[in-house]
């Protein structure tokens, strides 16, 4: 079977993401280029593109690949309104877990990717199953996403959150969100 540059460097996407990952976490998003990212993996830029395009693609792929930790109900559960609670009560743990991602979901304006998408899928139907007209829901999903990172940016402003109470005012907040959105 014939390797491409990547592969004979014995690179994988996941060794990428996970390298990129490190980079960012100890030196930021300006110190994370694909220059420095060759150079902890100790190969040759070029072996890196056969993993991701350009920067860009490879934020997009850190921001989607943290979304896989995101617990996503099944869009037939028993209650929507819980359901989709718990899927935003979710996004939130897993956002706050790595506070060097949460100003790039805010620069970036979410996620794109599998995991945004399928976790996008699912909202849509419980927000549909709640009774959220139809041309209301791309609103409504696009307000609680910007809920689950805004509160996840201020919990994680000092760095890891040191408390529960960013959490509890996320739920609360949550919670008015969701009400206010099923009234409409």
């Amino acid at each position: 079977m014939a390797r491409g540059p990547g592969t004979r460097a014995g690179l994988t996407r996941a060794a990428v993401l996970d390298a990129a990952r490190t980079l960012l976490a100890e030196d930021g998003l300006p110190a994370l280029t694909m220059r420095a990212l060759a150079r902890r993996l100790d190969v040759a830029p070029n072996a890196l593109y056969s993993h991701v395009a350009d920067k860009t693609e490879l934020v997009d792929a850190l921001l989607d690949d943290h979304l896989a930790a995101v617990h996503d109900p099944t869009a037939a559960a028993a209650d929507p309104i819980d359901a989709l609670a718990a899927l935003m009560t979710s996004t939130f743990d897993v956002l706050v877990t790595a506070p060097d991602l949460v100003p790039l979901y805010l620069d970036r304006r979410g996620a794109r990717g599998d995991n945004a998408v399928r976790l996008g899928v699912t909202m849509d139907a419980l927000l549909t199953r709640a009774g959220v007209a139809t041309d209301a829901i791309p609103t409504a999903r696009g307000n609680l996403i910007v809920h689950a990172i805004g509160s996840a940016a201020f919990a994680t402003a000092d760095g890891p959150p040191s408390s529960a109470s960013g959490r509890d005012s996320f739920v609360a907040g949550l919670g008015w969100l969701l009400a206010g959105i099923v009234r409409s």
